[in-house]
C-alpha cells in the first residue's frame, strides 16, 4: 500500500474507534474498560497517521490520549 492509503486506513479506523469509545464512556453502561481500550487503539492508529504524514503536533497529542486511556484502564479494571 502507498502512503496515502495507509493514512486513510489509520484516519478512518482511528476515527471510528474514537466515536465508539466516546459512546461507550458516555453511555455509562459498564463498558468503560472496553471504551478505554478502544481509545488506546485509536490513539495508536492516530499516532501512526501523524508519523507517516509528519504531523508532529498531532503525533505528540496522541501520547496524551494514550496516557488517558492507560489511566482509564487502570482505574476501571
Amino acid at each position: 500500500m502507498n502512503k496515502a492509503r495507509w493514512v486513510t486506513v489509520f484516519e478512518v479506523s482511528g476515527s471510528v474507534l474514537a466515536m465508539v469509545y466516546a459512546l461507550l464512556i458516555a453511555s455509562n453502561t459498564g463498558n468503560e474498560v472496553l471504551g478505554f481500550a478502544l481509545l488506546l487503539i485509536s490513539a495508536l492508529l492516530f499516532a501512526a497517521w501523524g508519523f507517516i504524514d509528519r504531523r508532529w503536533a498531532f503525533f505528540a497529542l496522541q501520547f496524551f490520549y494514550a496516557a488517558s486511556a492507560i489511566i482509564g484502564l487502570f482505574r476501571w479494571s
